[in-house]
């Protein structure tokens, strides 16, 4: 079962045991026979209740959009967690992470399971990486030169790199970059939280490539 909620805490979310007991169970192998006999209270959409962790991942697998995540892991920053997660609401091809094996995944909740997530010892492995796979690398972070993330379409397949909180992406990573992006900010602050960064450039490559329909906002 899920380890969302702690065994000290009331569920407030998702749905208890399938009603009617095991004979009333559907006979569908992407369901979970454990979470159908004690309720499913993990932060997942309608759809999946009851789903086997293996089968989300192979559904969402069918619509993964063509943009990766990646994001520098050099001081265990808090905030990789929340990228994650937010790479999951996305659906993101792939997550990566650059830098340090061991990360942070207090802020993912989890959703880290349902993505696919790779690890690069440096930026050199990862720009080779890239390159096998013919995707560009877009930098994310407001240096010079840097242009803003909404005066140019995103390329469709791309992998949107993000640093560390405070000093943002590393030199490598700029070199390594075939375009930096910036968000476009208006107060005193010099820079805004990574992984409200993050949701925000995401969104952006949603709002360029995704179709807004009646089906899927």
């Amino acid at each position: 079962m899920s380890d969302e909620t702690s065994p000290s805490e009331e569920p407030t979310h998702g749905v208890g045991p399938y009603p009617g007991g095991p004979d009333a169970w559907p006979d569908d192998p992407r369901l979970d026979p454990e979470l159908l006999e004690h309720g499913d209270r993990r932060n997942v959409v309608d759809r999946f209740r009851y789903w086997r962790v293996e089968a989300i991942v192979d559904e969402l697998d069918k619509s993964r959009r063509p943009f990766h995540v990646a994001i520098e892991n050099w001081q265990h920053d808090l905030n990789i967690g929340s990228i994650v997660r937010t790479a999951n609401a996305f659906n993101a091809a792939a997550v990566h992470i650059v830098g340090k094996r061991r990360w942070n995944r207090r802020g993912a909740m989890v959703t880290d399971r349902y993505l696919h997530v790779f690890h690069h010892e440096s930026i050199e492995a990862f720009t080779e990486w890239l390159q096998q796979h013919a995707l560009p690398l877009i930098a994310v972070d407001n240096v010079d030169g840097s242009v803003p993330v909404d005066a140019a379409p995103l390329p469709e397949r791309c992998a949107l790199l993000f640093g560390q909180e405070g000093p943002g992406c590393s030199p490598e990573a700029i070199a390594a970059a075939e375009r930096v992006v910036e968000i476009r900010q208006a107060g005193s602050t010099r820079s805004m939280n990574a992984a409200a960064a993050a949701a925000i450039v995401m969104h952006e490559w949603v709002r360029v490539h995704v179709p807004v329909t009646s089906q899927h906002p």
